[in-house]
């Protein structure tokens, strides 16, 4: 059954559930020599009305005619997340269980038939929630132009130069990425407002075909395992096998969501204590963005058992203590230069 109330965040900034990791990603992201230059470049290669004409012309695209249960929880985040347009969404044929937002001026969300095949009602909401909140932070902006530099990097890639210097912003915003989803799964938590549907959403990423088959305790046991390995070659793993992937692991996702949904947070949120986009003043610096981020992998390296963190357990102070000099290198130094420009620029 529908429930009969869900909360709804009039004016909701997304920095009220943003996960402090993404927004640490994010200033990094910003303080990479020469990426809003790229950035800047690419997004003027392609022409966003292709990408629009394409979803128009080989999806289906949803209404109150066409796929309306699909519709209304379009709009009911939409709604939710108190977003000014209800972007659009299409459903395109793929067995691939997938859902992303893509376009920068006028953004769209694509789900595929396997996952609305797969996913029942409430998880569903889940997803278009989520996709909503990346919309809602300007994730998609990142994202497409991600999606046309993977394009590019395959024709250059017989280019040293050229491939080493795409490489560069690739690896950057992939991390900026992973991060981001963490945000959007809270963003489609505050839309669904049903933990148990949003853990059911990870545990079908993560290979589930039916809950009677799955024990919830083992399967969360399986993220506290994966987080608390003891041999540090499995920690240099964990990094190299997340390198150039662009989302976290199911397990691990469902973990933090999870986390978050017990959190005194995500209750204030619900009860109307939020911060509102009105009242939300940009960062007065990538530092500040940095400083948080680092106290957010502290905190989480305090409690893990994993050989690497402890080896590196005091890079969250080094990073809020390195973060004026990597500042200042950047643009953080009051200069005019075109390094300030990027330094700043959230493209």
């Amino acid at each position: 059954m529908e429930p009969t109330t869900r909360v709804r965040f009039p004016g909701i900034s997304p920095r009220a559930y943003e996960h402090p990791a993404d927004r640490g990603a994010m200033a990094t992201l910003r303080a990479v020599p020469g990426v809003t230059s790229v950035l800047k470049a690419v997004a003027g290669m392609w022409n966003e009305r292709a990408e629009r004409l394409f979803a128009v012309a080989s999806s289906i695209r949803v209404s109150d005619n066409q796929y309306p249960r699909i519709n209304r929880m379009r709009v009911d985040c939409a709604e939710t997340l108190d977003l000014d347009t209800t972007p659009d969404l299409f459903v395109a044929r793929s067995p691939i269980a997938n859902a992303y937002a893509i376009g920068i001026d006028k953004p769209f969300i694509v789900l595929t038939t396997g996952l609305v095949e797969a996913m029942d009602r409430d998880s569903l909401r889940v997803v278009i929630g989520h996709e909503t909140g990346h919309i809602l932070s300007g994730h998609n902006v990142l994202r497409t132009l991600l999606m046309r530099l993977l394009r590019l990097q395959a024709t250059v890639s017989w280019m040293p130069i050229g491939a080493l210097g795409l490489r560069a912003v690739i690896a950057a915003l992939l991390e900026w990425y992973r991060k981001a989803e963490l945000t959007a799964d809270r963003a489609g938590l505050l839309c669904g407002q049903d933990p148990a549907a949003a853990l059911r959403q990870h545990v079908y990423m993560a290979g589930g075909t039916s809950m009677d088959d799955i024990d919830i305790p083992e399967f969360m046991a399986q993220a506290k395992e994966y987080e608390e390995v003891d041999d540090i070659r499995d920690s240099i793993l964990k990094l190299l096998t997340v390198e150039n992937m662009s989302h976290p692991f199911s397990v691990v996702r469902a973990a933090q969501l999870q986390r978050w949904a017990a959190s005194e947070e995500y209750r204030a949120i619900l009860a109307g204590d939020y911060l509102r986009r009105d009242d939300d003043a940009p960062s007065s610096s990538m530092m500040d963005d940095i400083k948080s981020a680092g106290r957010s992998y502290k905190d989480s390296w305090s409690n893990s058992t994993d050989p690497l963190t402890k080896v590196l357990s005091d890079v969250g102070e080094a990073v809020s203590g390195a973060a004026g000099k990597v500042f200042n290198r950047f643009g953080g130094g009051g200069s005019t230069s075109d390094t300030d420009n990027e330094g700043n620029d959230r493209n």
